[in-house]
């Protein structure tokens, strides 16, 4: 069994926000599934395999940590088959960058998810969203939606694939195929 986390912020306030890009793919992969609750995220099972886990903190983004320990705990996971998936404003709007592990590169939800599991030994999937164009708006930007043209660059379904690729294939042939 495995677990893919995306982060993004709870609330109708964030749904279509740059931060909530995690949020976004785990949805496409649960489709029609109806969510389960727990004390700090929301959980249900891929649509294409009952053995990954989809989990949605509902604490916000600077406190995702506390969601995935729960998770760990509860499914019996080590770190190694987790899969976090967020937003990067390093990278290109749409573009995928998949990581076996490493730093939390200024992110507070994956800086939040290192410090609750005591390490930073778990795959990531970074999604671009872009740099913001004014670099003193930060929170602005990854808080705010996407322009409609940078929508037709975001693409789920692919980044949904690049999930199930890494769920059956592992991260290298994810890393391989969608980097």
């Amino acid at each position: 069994m495995k677990a893919v986390v995306g982060l993004g912020n709870p609330g109708a306030r964030y749904v279509h926000t740059r931060h909530n890009v995690g949020f976004w793919v785990v949805d496409h992969l649960a489709s029609d599934v109806v969510w389960q609750q727990e004390a700090s995220y929301l959980w249900a099972t891929c649509r294409s395999d009952a053995n990954l886990f989809l989990i949605k903190p509902t604490t916000y983004m600077n406190s995702s940590g506390i969601a995935v320990v729960h998770m760990a705990e509860k499914f019996d996971l080590v770190p190694e088959d987790i899969l976090v998936i967020v937003d990067d404003i390093h990278l290109d709007v749409g573009r995928l960058r998949f990581r076996r592990n490493g730093s939390h590169g200024g992110h507070n939800g994956l800086r939040s998810i290192v410090s609750e599991l005591e390490t930073s030994d778990f795959p990531r999937l970074r999604i671009g969203v872009g740099q913001p164009p004014n670099p003193q708006d930060l929170i602005g930007h990854v808080l705010g939606v996407f322009l409609p043209e940078e929508l037709d660059e975001m693409d789920v379904a692919k980044a949904s694939s690049g999930v199930l690729s890494w769920f059956h294939l592992g991260i290298e042939t994810a890393m391989n195929r969608f980097n």
